[in-house]
């Protein structure tokens, strides 16, 4: 474990679906280099995942690949508290108390809310745990008084209800938690579709060829860069607006290799899409291949998987746990 004395980060994945390159260069590949900087939490988020139905066998199974990957993509255990939500009692307990200060309408104004709601069936309806989702979001980061929070621009509003929650319970019953501020990677990669470059990779994407698993075959990764979209002509020029589908295979490029836009313009100067696909696949086959290795090493080894996360889950319960009495303890609860 990091020293006390740092600064503490708190970031989960929920076991929902595939892990995808867009999750591994936007997120995963930076928590490698802040779990050195920062005392870190990295959580596989299962009570997030179950806000949408899931088949227990695959959530079972999810679980555990998502930690095999937070490990093989080079999560040390030594520095950093790697642990499943669900096993910590803590964030669904700190999640109810913090419902009781929570207003209605903060939570249905939150943008992926209304997003999410529209992909409900009529037979389900609206489900509470959809709508409360960002306080257990909330629960998560105060019970381990994270400084800092690694997110997407997409997440900041779910900051920003975690900020004002922190500050309601400070002002009511006196100084508890700290007030985090979401960490905007700057610099790292927003990666689109393949087949869409005006959207996001997402792994809830209806077809799979248009995201890049972190699992997939070297023949699955060459048929997908193959057939990922690109603009009309055939220079390889980064330009965001006018060439949003080359751009977003130049920026996996960069991202992978550090290569400047300058630089790969260049380098596929007078040589056109097909040569630069079929580069572009190999540089991402060459990154997952130890990835990949790492992780079947971790699935076929569960008892080393199981003490990993245990011992994480004891470390997050030491901190989770001091801070759940000291919020019953303002508030007044018979310990």
């Amino acid at each position: 474990m990091a020293e006390e004395g740092k600064k503490r980060i708190f970031s989960g994945i929920a076991p929902s679906g595939i892990i995808h390159i867009g999750n591994y260069l936007g997120a995963i590949k930076q928590f490698t280099e802040l779990q050195l900087e920062y005392q870190a939490f990295f959580c596989v988020v299962d009570q997030h995942a179950i806000t949408v139905p899931q088949e227990p066998e695959k959530l079972y199974q999810n679980t555990l690949s998502v930690a095999a990957l937070y490990l093989a993509c080079g999560i040390d255990p030594s520095v950093a508290s790697i642990f499943i939500q669900s096993h910590i009692p803590a964030h669904t307990e700190l999640a109810w108390i913090l419902n009781t200060i929570t207003p209605v309408g903060e939570l249905e104004r939150m943008t992926q809310f209304k997003d999410k709601i529209q992909h409900q069936t009529k037979e389900a309806g609206v489900l509470a745990g959809l709508l409360n989702y960002p306080i257990l979001m909330a629960a998560d980061i105060l019970l381990y008084d994270a400084h800092l929070v690694p997110v997407g621009e997409d997440q900041t509003q779910h900051i920003e209800l975690t900020r004002m929650l922190a500050g309601r319970f400070n002002n009511r019953y006196g100084e508890t938690f700290v007030t985090p501020e979401p960490l905007l990677q700057e610099h790292a990669a927003r990666i689109m579709s393949l087949l869409d470059p005006t959207k996001k990779m997402s792994k809830s994407a209806e077809s799979a060829k248009s995201y890049i698993s972190l699992l997939d075959s070297p023949d699955d990764i060459r048929q997908k860069i193959k057939n990922a979209v690109t603009d009309s002509g055939n220079e390889v020029a980064y330009d965001k607006q006018k060439r949003p589908a080359i751009s977003n295979l130049i920026t996996i490029h960069r991202a992978l290799t550090d290569a400047g836009f300058n630089t790969i313009e260049e380098q596929y100067k007078g040589r056109g899409y097909a040569d630069f696909k079929q580069d572009l696949a190999e540089i991402i086959i060459h990154e997952l291949t130890p990835i990949q290795q790492r992780y079947r090493e971790f699935m076929e080894n569960k008892k080393e998987l199981e003490h990993i996360l245990r011992e994480g889950a004891r470390n997050a319960s030491i901190v989770s746990e001091k801070k759940l009495l000291a919020v019953k303890q303002k508030m007044g609860f018979y310990i």
